[in-house]
């Protein structure tokens, strides 16, 4: 993420141009618009002529500039895209104020974003600008007849590559060989920093020679990790041990799945945790929080006014933050995430018991 320009507006708003580089920025600026705010750029739009001379061809699409009073915010995932849409307040063409449109950011894009800024909306495009010189990580679990090879983005891990097929003995075993060569052939089409190769066993340390002696370039970005599972649950653990943050510090995801695990850990125990809203909210006003976790796609709901929390929760993470307390929204994307929303979608690591 690039923020190329940022200034106070009247009404105690401010003004952020920011430029996404990767498919996680666009992830995050999805994460601080809402609803009324106002947000910047060029786009097309079909535009019907008046023209009696020329026949309607159902109009022809124009360059516009355009500002928008946000209805609706969706991150396109799969299509490498944000779709912002609202109801044209400003505009390059006179004629089409108060018409809705909807503009499409990509990667690269112009975009400004004028709001009351929350800090945590603040702390999260600045966290977007710091990772933007962070390695790219790929995580390959392998086993006997299979292998997965996974990418560490921020807004959770996708997988690229699922690699299967009986090895050892048998009619239709194939050669270790092939599983490797195929695990080897999609690693040396990813464009990556980092390979962490994972997994039970010797198969990986068999793979990893296989690598070496057929992509030696691919094999001095391998760190090898141990597993006792491959797939997401192997990913999870290469997580959980904190392998990606040796060579992406910067990467959430490490950090969702320790602060997930921790709560699992006090909840078993009984001891020094709070979660769902109520609890949260109670905890917050008797100073308790050490560590507040909450969903980012509960809170974005609760601040449209479409949840129903009985809380301000707002209000819990300024309170939690005036108290010295940490706030981390965590990525719906993500297992950590999903467990989390098993809990009511926010939950929070106490500094002491408060019943």
């Amino acid at each position: 993420m690039r923020i190329a320009d940022r200034y106070q507006v009247e009404g105690g708003k401010e003004r952020y141009t920011l430029v996404p580089e990767t498919v996680d920025d666009l992830w995050h600026i999805s994460h601080v618009i809402e609803p009324d705010d106002r947000v910047a750029g060029d786009t097309t739009r079909r535009i019907q002529r008046n023209d009696d001379q020329l026949r309607d061809t159902g109009g022809e699409r124009e360059h516009l500039w355009v500002e928008l009073c946000v209805d609706d915010v969706e991150f396109a995932r799969f299509a490498n895209r944000l779709r912002v849409s609202g109801v044209i307040e400003d505009c390059s063409r006179e004629d089409q104020l108060g018409l809705h449109h909807t503009v499409n950011v990509e990667e690269h894009d112009e975009i400004e974003v004028e709001k009351h800024w929350k800090p945590d909306q603040r702390e999260r495009i600045e966290e977007a600008v710091e990772a933007t010189d962070s390695p790219d990580v790929t995580v390959a679990t392998v086993g006997e007849g299979e292998a997965h090879v996974h990418t560490v983005e921020q807004f959770g891990t996708e997988e690229r590559a699922s690699i299967t097929g009986p090895t050892g003995k048998g009619d239709y075993a194939r050669p270790r060989a092939e599983l490797f060569e195929e695990l080897t052939a999609v690693l040396k089409r990813m464009d990556v920093d980092a390979v962490i190769l994972a997994g039970p066993g010797f198969t990986k340390q068999d793979a990893l020679e296989h690598i070496e002696e057929n992509a030696p370039a691919v094999a001095e970005a391998v760190t090898t990790v141990d597993t006792s599972s491959v797939g997401d649950r192997g990913v999870h653990e290469v997580l959980k041990r904190g392998a990606v943050e040796e060579v992406q510090q910067q990467t959430r995801i490490a950090d969702e799945s320790a602060l997930i695990d921790e709560l699992m850990e006090r909840i078993a125990e009984g001891n020094r945790i709070a979660y769902g809203p109520s609890q949260v909210a109670e905890a917050a006003e008797f100073g308790a929080i050490e560590e507040l976790l909450v969903l980012d796609s509960d809170l974005r709901t609760e601040r449209t006014g479409e949840g129903d929390w009985e809380i301000d929760v707002d209000a819990v993470i300024e309170t939690t933050e005036q108290k010295g307390g940490d706030v981390t929204v965590f990525s719906s994307e993500f297992d950590p995430g999903q467990q989390l929303a098993n809990l009511g979608g926010i939950a929070a690591l106490l500094r002491y018991r408060i019943e």
